[in-house]
């Protein structure tokens, strides 16, 4: 800093760029922050904020600016990649009406009587950019009067394949950017979308019975009439109260607990452990205030619906379904897979969500590709899945599942996008549906729901 007769000159560096400002005037500092009033070349006023990031009042403010930098970055991209286009909207406000999030930076770019919307993401929220993109195009056509092309998405570097993925099961017009640290964009080719990185695993069932002691606790645990035993991965069968996994069999033992599983050493201890929740998380909920009865509530959800499948659909198989075959290995999605199988041999998948989620289609849409890259190359029947079912190599059928009050607003919007290919259907259950699942909503693909 150095002291003027006029002013203050404030400048700061870094190993790439130089800041330089002259400040005429200092608001008063609160909650650690400052703003300045500065003076720019040509004599316009403009303000800079000084906070101190140590404390947590200024979190809003670095957010906020975060927020308008990508804002900015978004300006010169378009300005460098469309030079012939005329900047008709540029935003990193909410709108919470329409869905607009102010996580991502949102244009209009127009040239005659075309235009073409675009968006960047953050690198916190690469895995919703399409999602987002898909409701702002949406929305701007809608609004103008101009003919909307499609989208230009801009994504951090490293993180485009799964979009890309996802636009080919798509019907929209898009155009892809990779930027990196230091603000540098990139076009990318669409077809660079690279392969389905996903496997399965061999399904193991285990001997009919009991081998040793921890497999006769299973057995005896699997005979309460509170528990539902759920054979969750190969080799590993779950104990669950209402979707609250309260022990797990694997490599011979048995582990229980909820927030912390350790070695069973009795068969009355999992028991009692059973009981007592059984007794809190209970749909008439005797203590409403417990963590136990909210925590995972897809898993409740998933819990009613297990073996009773010919709820959503007459004609679908209620035994064997699998959760989450393929898995999403390290990834924690905000929603429940499971895998059923129909009458005539097709495979279905089943998402679960109990609670309003936009990103609800798109992240289906990803469990639901690599379910049918597997059924298409008939990998399921030789790794022991559906034992004595044909299964047929086409693509499954998509079930997005959830209590009818709780579909986002927008997931039509975005299912209108879904491809002819991508045969869905969204199922709403009713508001007793931890008690008894009843579907009162019905919707194909993007129409509006049937009420029943």
């Amino acid at each position: 800093m150095t002291e003027r007769p006029d002013c203050l000159l404030l400048e700061a560096w870094d190993e790439t760029r130089t800041l330089a400002r002259r400040v005429v005037a200092a608001e008063q500092p609160k909650s650690g922050r400052m703003t300045l009033t500065v003076v720019r070349f040509g004599g316009k006023s403009g303000f800079i904020t000084l906070v101190d990031r140590e404390k947590p009042q200024t979190a809003a403010a670095l957010l906020r600016g975060s927020r308008e930098i990508l804002r900015e970055q978004l300006r010169r991209w378009l300005a460098r990649q469309y030079p012939t286009w005329r900047m008709a909207e540029i935003t990193c406000g909410a709108d919470l009406e329409h869905t607009l999030s102010p996580s991502y930076a949102r244009a209009l770019i127009v040239r005659g009587e075309n235009s073409w919307a675009a968006l960047a993401a953050p690198p916190a929220g690469v895995d919703a950019a399409l999602t987002f993109g898909l409701i702002w195009l949406a929305y701007l056509r809608g609004r103008e009067q101009t003919r909307v092309q499609g989208l230009i998405l801009f994504l951090p570097t490293g993180s485009e394949t799964n979009t890309l993925l996802r636009l080919r099961q798509l019907n929209v017009r898009a155009e892809l950017y990779r930027y990196d640290g230091d603000g540098k964009e990139e076009a990318i080719d669409p077809e660079d979308h690279g392969n389905l990185m996903t496997r399965i695993e061999p399904w193991y069932q285990p001997p009919p019975v009991p081998t040793n002691e921890a497999e006769t606790w299973l057995h005896q645990l699997s005979l309460h009439p509170d528990v539902q035993t759920v054979r969750a991965l190969p080799g590993v069968v779950s104990l669950r109260v209402c979707g609250l996994e309260f022990a797990r069999y694997a490599n011979g033992e048995l582990h229980a607990g909820v927030d912390r599983k350790r070695k069973a050493r009795s068969l009355a201890q999992v028991e009692s452990l059973a009981r007592e929740i059984a007794a809190i998380r209970n749909a008439d909920a005797p203590h409403p205030g417990h963590p136990w009865l909210m925590r995972n509530p897809e898993a409740w959800l998933e819990s009613s619906l297990r073996g009773r499948l010919r709820v959503l659909a007459a004609d679908l198989i209620e035994e064997p379904v699998y959760g989450q075959v393929p898995a999403f290995a390290g990834e924690d999605r905000g929603i429940l897979d499971l895998l059923a199988v129909d009458r005539t041999g097709r495979l279905c998948v089943i998402e679960l969500k109990a609670s309003e989620d936009p990103q609800l289609p798109l992240q289906a849409l990803d469990y639901w590709m690599r379910v049918a890259h597997h059924a298409e190359r008939g990998d399921f029947a030789p790794q022991g899945y559906f034992r004595g079912l044909p299964l047929l190599p086409q693509r499954p059928r998509l079930f997005l599942v959830a209590p009818a009050l709780q579909f986002h607003p927008s997931s039509e919007t975005v299912l209108s996008f879904f491809s002819p290919n991508v045969e869905v259907q969204r199922i709403g259950l009713g508001v007793e549906w931890q008690k008894n699942p009843q579907v009162v909503l019905r919707a194909f693909g993007a129409r509006s729901p049937e009420w029943g």
